[in-house]
């Protein structure tokens, strides 16, 4: 280490929580810490210059599970277990825009929508005839009917006749959305460290040693939030998940609004700053995509343009202005592993692919366990 005495006794000296990971977890669970224990040192370390999982990487749904993605829940988990999955994320959102309002956070709500291809026709024909039973057992935590049918009014191609809409659906800026976190956080006195991987972590029972990349020190307690990256900390039953994404230029008349939803939710898009964002395609290759690097492949973008040209934006023009890719953290189940570790050591991770939705509660969950 070359840090000074002012350095390593003002961000890495008596520390009560280190909190490994400053996505939308990690950043909640600080807050929550800072409410139960107001006099607490809290530092946040993070791998990244930015946030460097999924939290500014995704794709902006405010979402609770489309039709067919509930369905496809039902072949592994009993009705409970799906109405507690969707409750969460219902719960989790609502205190995210709470928290942090939907002004500041760019919410829209726009409403969803599940197209199905050509080739769909089977999973098309059983999402439409299952719609009003699964209408029916959400009525349990909406009062209402969720999903409705509609004509393709946004003149997509290559498509079944009918979109099956979720009425609740929204979007919203996660750019925005993370920025206003890190004010939250910062504003409450709590540090953060930026491109700092952590490597090891060691409980020592009085204490936890922490090893990164640059330098080691002492926490009395260690939360770890890095969810698609749990693995390499040694956090079990939760596998890295690439998602690919891509934007296109701005287009003039845009004509679609809302957040969209192709294949069980494997591809998804929506409309942003007057572009189409689109993302997904793991399912092309799951065993290629089970990794923690930042890159995109061929096989996957090339897809995601064809979707594009022959589906989305068949009609229109457009350019590719830049791609990206964000790693979740997935299971065998759906349902996040919020538990403690070791003595001083404990995790909130295993989102699925809804960290969006779910971030903020399992935040919360974290700090709660101490």
């Amino acid at each position: 280490m070359n840090f000074s005495y002012w350095e390593y006794k003002s961000w890495l000296t008596a520390v009560d929580f280190t909190i490994i990971g400053s996505g939308i977890v990690g950043l909640t669970s600080a807050l929550r810490l800072r409410e139960k224990f107001p006099k607490s040192k809290i530092l946040i370390l993070e791998r990244g210059m930015l946030p460097n999982g999924a939290s500014t990487k995704n794709a902006g749904f405010a979402c609770f599970g489309s039709l067919s993605e509930i369905l496809d829940d039902l072949n592994s988990h009993t009705e409970q277990e799906v109405l507690q999955l969707i409750q969460k994320r219902v719960n989790g959102l609502d205190i995210l825009r709470k928290t942090l309002g939907d002004q500041a956070i760019g919410y829209k709500h726009y409403k969803g929508y599940e197209l199905f291809t050509k080739n769909d026709k089977i999973l098309y024909q059983e999402c439409i005839s299952k719609k009003e039973y699964i209408n029916t057992l959400l009525k349990s935590i909406f009062k209402d009917n969720v999903f409705t049918s509609q004509e393709n009014s946004f003149r997509f191609k290559n498509i079944q006749p009918q979109y099956i809409v979720n009425q609740l659906e929204g979007q919203i800026d996660t750019g925005k959305m993370m920025r206003q976190l890190l004010y939250k956080v910062q504003s409450c006195g709590i540090h953060i460290l930026n491109n700092c991987h952590v490597t090891e972590i060691n409980d020592l029972n009085t204490s936890t040693e922490i090893k990164t990349d640059q330098f080691t020190f002492y926490s009395k307690k260690v939360l770890i939030a890095t969810n698609g990256f749990a693995s390499l900390l040694g956090v079990d039953n939760v596998k890295p998940a690439r998602a690919q994404v891509l934007i296109t230029k701005p287009i003039k008349n845009l004509h679609i609004k809302g957040t969209f939803h192709l294949e069980k939710g494997y591809y998804y898009f929506r409309n942003i700053d007057d572009r189409v964002l689109l993302g997904g395609g793991r399912n092309l290759d799951f065993k290629t995509e089970e990794t923690t690097e930042l890159a995109q492949t061929f096989v996957v973008q090339d897809k995601l343009k064809e979707l594009l040209h022959d589906v989305i934006l068949p009609d229109t023009t457009f350019e590719i202005d830049y791609s990206w890719s964000g790693i979740m953290g997935v299971g065998s189940q759906k349902k996040s592993i919020v538990k403690q570790l070791s003595n001083n050591v404990f995790c909130g991770v295993r989102l699925g692919g809804m960290g969006v939705a779910i971030g903020s509660i399992i935040g919360t969950e974290l700090a709660d366990l101490l």
